[in-house]
């Protein structure tokens, strides 16, 4: 390896060996990336808040495959006091931490004239707030494993959603956040994002219509999967390794011409 962290060569390093925390990761895209990481050869922490039942059987289903591979860890990451125990309770499991994947998000609308403070802090808190701490709380470990931070940033971020007017800045904010770690932390350690699109549509109030409406912006025409964004997750922390301060849309074009 280069002293730049770089391995020289085309070869994209393993992850064998490596740990990663995935937050917000018992269910849905978190989830994903959890087993495509997992699948590669890492270790993962599984971080949930509410979601125990999820996380605990997604480590057994894990750790079926490879012993010791995968556990499970709660923790409410609007605690920012909470968030050194998590990162310490990883590395008494692992030993290391070399990926972290700020996942969690909270995401619902917030009309003007409506908007209370409770939603700003729940919104701001899991957006911008809790990832900017967790990664606080995980550097030294990372700095050591010349490790990768990876944001799940939104389109929106780019381009505000309607009645959105919490939760589109704070993307915003964590947009800019990715880039300022990026410029301050390489070497050591490379911080990208992956703005996802339309990949998993809302469970409830969404129509066919709005559906219809948004395919329509998107010029592959369809939706994308949590797939996807873990494939683009899992370049950023396996192969792009000259990769940082970006911040890339899996979004199916939409945001090229919308």
């Amino acid at each position: 390896m280069t002293k730049d962290g770089s391995t020289g060569d085309a070869t994209p390093p393993s992850l064998n060996g490596k740990t990663a925390l995935v937050t917000g990761s018992a269910r849905r895209i978190g989830a994903e990336i959890v087993r495509t990481l997992h699948a590669e050869g890492a270790k993962v922490a599984i971080h949930y808040r509410s979601s125990a039942a999820d996380a605990e059987a997604l480590a057994r289903e894990l750790n079926a495959v490879r012993e010791n591979s995968a556990a499970a860890f709660a923790a409410d990451l609007l605690d920012v006091a909470a968030l050194p125990l998590l990162a310490k309770a990883v590395l008494d499991w692992s030993g290391r931490l070399d990926i972290l994947i700020n996942n969690a998000s909270t995401f619902y609308p917030t009309p003007l004239g409506t908007i209370g403070e409770d939603q700003w802090d729940d919104l701001i808190g899991s957006n911008l707030k809790a990832p900017l701490f967790l990664s606080q709380a995980c550097l030294p470990a990372l700095k050591e494993a010349r490790g990768v931070i990876i944001n799940l940033v939104d389109i929106h971020a780019r381009n505000p959603l309607k009645d959105h007017h919490v939760y589109s800045p704070a993307k915003a904010a964590l947009a800019m956040l990715t880039r300022a770690l990026a410029k301050d932390l390489g070497p050591e350690v490379r911080v990208n994002g992956v703005s996802p699109g339309a990949i998993l549509w809302p469970s409830e109030g969404m129509t066919a219509e709005v559906k219809g409406k948004i395919l329509k912006q998107i010029p592959l025409s369809r939706a994308g999967g949590p797939a996807d964004i873990a494939g683009c997750v899992l370049y950023l922390v396996r192969d792009g390794t000259y990769v940082n301060g970006q911040i890339i849309a899996v979004d199916g074009g939409r945001s090229a011409g919308w």
